[in-house]
């Protein structure tokens, strides 16, 4: 953290200071001691009117995971503590969520990827620094950043209100840096009020797995008493079971094995369909055929393999995208209208929907915490599989 002397050094000379109306350096001194620790450089702007412009001066530094390049490893290192720009706001991160879309960034997927690169887009943490012109925010509310990490306000997609569809949409962690640091700077845009009873633990993974579930179960068509079958028990389907059952659905849970029964009817599924002993899809057509299929298990066969169940007028919809296309025989989507659908996250009011449903109805996401220190491991074990159901990564732990 720099001292008062250095921020008085950083000025080039006494006649800086007096070519922006301050001609006495003692009491310039004297205000720069009275500041906060780690708030020297937003006092000396509301000093000298924003004319520091041109002398930098940090605030401090923060440790960060950067990816340096396409393949590469995790680099913890030290890095300045941003200044927000106009419309930004600084959190001071609390938790990040670690989610399989992440290796967009690891591994170079992303087209015109720039290097190096912090990733992490399920943010929780508190207002630090706002920038010039926010207004709707105060410096230390609890708030969330998601994968929606802003919009244009200008495009077609914008003026109709469809933020989320933005032409020019920016995507936190891959557009700009995110949130595996100890801080991380955003456009106001971006933020989710997180309710009091949220830990930030939790209110991370919300901001991307929570509000993809819940926003895609509620613009599903679904009304309560119609059977929601969610397909896949693990980091979203853990959640989109909760969300169908208190959403008022006549929940479905379908995986493969007896041993995930237990924790399908924890989590609030009436019925639990094991895909590796029964035909998945007669079983549905049992229940009278499901009005959705919430396809959350990222795998062509097994979303095939699940279309039979739907009703008349189902929606498969699909959250998660395969890596394998989809083949499948049209006659059966027309003899019964049913439709293939796939749904992208939502806005920060989305977000904030979610989160404020979840503190409501008593949602909770299955997770595992790492230390920021710890994020080559804490990855690893999201990309293997293994967790149980989403990696956390806390700050100052």
């Amino acid at each position: 953290m720099v001292t008062t002397n250095e921020l008085i050094d950083s000025i080039s000379s006494l006649e800086t200071l007096g070519a922006v109306g301050i001609t006495d350096s003692g009491a310039f001194r004297s205000l720069l001691s009275s500041s906060e620790h780690g708030k020297c450089t937003s006092t000396i702007t509301r000093f000298i009117g924003g004319h520091m412009a041109t002398t930098a001066v940090s605030v401090g530094t923060m440790k960060a995971a950067q990816i340096s390049k396409a393949g590469g490893d995790f680099e913890l290192v030290e890095r300045d503590i941003p200044e927000p720009g106009p419309g930004q706001v600084r959190l001071k991160v609390e938790a990040c969520g670690i989610c399989h879309s992440d290796e967009l960034v690891k591994e170079g997927l992303w087209p015109g990827l720039q290097y190096p690169r912090v990733p992490g887009h399920e943010i929780a943490g508190r207002l630090d620094a706002l920038g010039v012109g926010v207004t709707a925010w105060k410096k230390g509310d609890r708030v969330g950043v998601g994968w929606h990490g802003g919009h244009d306000f200008v495009c077609d997609q914008c003026r109709r209100g469809d933020f989320t569809m933005c032409v020019n949409r920016k995507v936190t962690g891959i557009d700009y840096d995110g949130g595996y640091a100890e801080y991380v700077i955003a456009p106001a845009e971006a933020l989710a009020a997180i309710p009091n009873e949220l830990p930030a633990e939790e209110a991370g993974p919300f901001m991307c797995a929570g509000v993809t579930v819940f926003n895609a179960l509620r613009n599903s068509g679904a009304r309560p008493g119609d059977v929601v079958a969610v397909q896949g028990i693990g980091g979203l389907g853990h959640l989109g079971v909760q969300y169908a059952r208190k959403m008022g659905f006549e929940t479905v849970a379908l995986g493969r094995g007896k041993d995930k029964e237990p924790l399908a009817k924890k989590l609030g599924a009436h019925h639990y369909i094991d895909s590796s002993t029964v035909d998945t899809a007669a079983e549905l057509q049992k229940l009278g055929g499901a009005r959705v299929i919430l396809a959350t298990a990222p795998s062509a066969k097994a979303i095939l393999d699940v279309v039979g169940g739907l009703g008349v007028n189902g929606n498969l919809l699909i959250p998660a995208a395969p890596n394998d296309p989809l083949t499948l025989s049209v006659m059966p989507l027309l003899m019964g209208r049913r439709q293939i659908s796939g749904w992208y996250a939502g806005t920060a009011r989305d977000s904030q929907d979610t989160l404020e449903f979840s503190a409501l109805s008593d949602v909770h996401p299955m997770i595992e915490k790492f230390p920021l220190s710890r994020v080559a491991e804490a990855y690893e074990r999201m990309h293997s599989g293994k967790v149980r159901f989403r990696v956390v990564l806390m700050m100052g732990s």
